[in-house]
């Protein structure tokens, strides 16, 4: 495949990765049922205690804003490669897609451009409730600020769901996906404060990836996180690290 593709002019190559980009916004499209819990689930998670529960408190519902546009945008990247790529192993779709003539690239980049362009339609919806029915007090570029750190900070965990999507094939990703994304979440302060857990659990927050996105999505509404960069250099030093990871299993098992 790579000497087929080597010999392709410049036009085609690009046009193959628009072109699996485009086979992945459709696929997606023509399954709502798959799409939809995605980018609903965390709306109804703030809509709940943003919302209804919050009496008016605009604070918390900017806070409430980060964190769960945090918890939000991890599904995109974790189900969107790891179920589907599981499902494509099982089915024997990847091993057609490795032998086609085209970038070996593109497949990742196709799923990796439709992860971020539904991490930040989950971001942007949860923007518009905190501005427009919460009232959250943020400014234009706070709300710019947060839709960057959404639309990449989708990037860990789509190498996260590429490394268990080469662990496992067919029916079984989606429920160790689960296993690794409520505990991730829930231990990292994404649906309450970490000040508000135990001590311990407070000290292993910053191993997950999640923490440090929630860290960099609060500093971008205004709250005070402290030095940006360490938080995104191990957002980096992961998605590099399990890109790395994943790639290796995939070229030794398909």
């Amino acid at each position: 495949m790579n000497a087929m593709t080597a010999a392709m002019p410049r036009r085609r190559v690009i046009g193959a990765y628009l072109q699996e980009a485009r086979s992945e916004i459709l696929r997606y499209l023509r399954e709502p049922g798959f799409l939809l819990p995605i980018i609903l689930f965390p709306n109804v998670f703030f809509v709940m205690f943003g919302l209804v529960l919050n009496h008016g408190n605009s604070e918390a519902a900017r806070y409430m804003l980060a964190s769960y546009s945090s918890f939000g945008v991890m599904a995109p990247g974790l189900f969107g490669f790891g179920v589907s790529l599981a499902l494509e192993r099982g089915s024997g779709l990847l091993a057609l897609k490795r032998a086609l003539p085209m970038p070996p690239g593109a497949y990742l980049v196709g799923k990796m451009l439709m992860a971020v362009l539904v991490a930040s339609v989950v971001g942007a919806l949860l923007l518009a409730l905190a501005l427009g029915v919460a009232h959250a007090p943020l400014t234009g570029a706070q709300g710019v600020e947060l839709l960057v750190v959404d639309a990449l900070g989708v990037l860990p965990f789509c190498a996260l769901g590429l490394w268990v999507g080469t662990l496992l094939k067919g029916q079984g990703a989606p429920g160790l996906l689960n296993m690794v994304y409520l505990p991730m979440a829930f231990l990292s302060g994404l649906w309450f404060p970490l000040k508000m857990m135990p001590a311990f659990l407070q000290q292993l927050a910053p191993i997950w990836p999640s923490y440090h996105l929630n860290a960099l999505a609060l500093s971008a509404v205004g709250f005070d996180m402290g030095a940006r960069l360490p938080h995104v250099l191990v957002l980096l030093g992961f998605t590099v690290g399990f890109l790395w990871i994943a790639a290796r299993r995939l070229r030794r098992y398909g």
